[in-house]
Order: structure tokens, then C-alpha cells, then sequence
């Protein structure tokens, strides 16, 4: 685990898995229908249970740019925020949306008095979006979301895939 401090949160970037992360709310780069199949969502549905995809789709659907929070289940966290970064399942995606699902989420997190979040590569899986293009959108968006005021104290950027570890590290140095 690398720390970076920005403002007054810290930055942790972990190699590891999202679903066992200890924060507030861990972030599913989602699909606007809100439906959990593979990647990161299969994962935190697998881990944490059925019921917070179905309550998931129950708030669905959302544009990319919007979140939403549900129940985080038998996961660590005690909320899960749901971030499309896509209309449908399994589309690629790109840097725009990328920006949109990371704000979306950091926004919510501020509504929700968060102090803490874990958020995996954003669009990096079926997205298709380059790990290093992926890191650099994300960190810009937490900058520029720490600028303006936030009740986190701790981003954790997590990802069991070790290049997108390096990159989040060479964008935060």
C-alpha cells in the first residue's frame, strides 16, 4: 500500500481485492440498468449477496453520470455506490464516462457524509479503457473534487491488477 495526502484525505492505493476493502462504501463501476454480471459488479453481487444488485435495479436506471447507494450486504462496507460507466452491460466505455462515474460517485459519497471509499479502475475491465488513461481521468477527478470541499478522509484506490496499481501510483507522484 502506497499513501499520497491531497487537502486533508489521504490516498491509499492497494493491490487487492475491492470486496474485501474496509471503507464507508465501495464503488461498482456499474451499467446504467444497474444490473451486476461480471468483472468488479460479479464480484461485489458474489461476495456480498443478491440483494444489493436487487436493490440496485430497483433504483435503476440511471445515466452515466449519475449513483446511486444501496445496502452493501455481508461486505465490509456499509454501503455500496453504484457508478455507471456505461449504458448497457459489457459496452466499452470511454475517458468522459470514465470522469462521470468517478465524480458521480465522490458526489454521492460527499451527500451520503462519507468518510471514507474504496473505488476500483473505473472502465479498466469490459470497459476497455487503457489502465494509465483510466488512473490519470480518476485522479483528476478526485482532485478536482477535493478542491471543492468533500467529508472524505480516505480515497482507496484498489485493483487486483498490478499495472493499474502502478499507474494510479505514477499519476499520484
Amino acid at each position: 500500500m502506497t499513501e499520497f495526502k491531497i487537502k486533508n484525505c489521504v490516498i491509499s492505493v492497494v493491490l487487492g481485492d475491492i470486496t474485501q476493502t474496509q471503507a464507508d462504501a465501495i464503488v461498482n463501476p456499474a451499467n446504467s440498468r444497474l444490473i451486476m454480471g461480471g468483472g468488479v459488479a460479479g464480484a461485489i453481487k458474489r461476495i456480498g449477496g443478491p440483494t444489493i444488485e436487487k436493490e440496485a435495479v430497483q433504483k435503476g436506471p440511471i445515466r452515466v453520470g449519475e449513483a446511486v447507494a444501496t445496502g452493501a450486504g455481508k461486505l465490509k462496507a456499509r454501503f455500496v455506490i453504484h457508478a455507471p460507466t456505461m449504458p448497457l452491460p459489457a459496452m466499452s466505455t470511454d475517458l468522459m464516462s470514465v470522469e462521470k462515474a468517478t465524480a458521480a460517485a465522490l458526489r454521492l459519497a460527499r451527500g451520503l457524509e462519507l468518510l471514507s471509499i474504496a473505488i476500483p479502475g473505473m472502465g479498466t475491465g469490459v470497459g476497455g479503457v487503457p489502465v494509465k488513461d483510466a488512473a490519470q481521468t480518476m485522479v483528476e477527478a478526485i482532485r478536482q473534487h477535493l478542491s471543492e470541499g468533500t467529508t472524505l478522509r480516505q480515497i482507496i484506490l484498489v485493483s487486483i491488477d498490478k499495472t493499474l496499481i502502478d499507474a494510479f501510483e505514477s499519476v499520484l507522484r
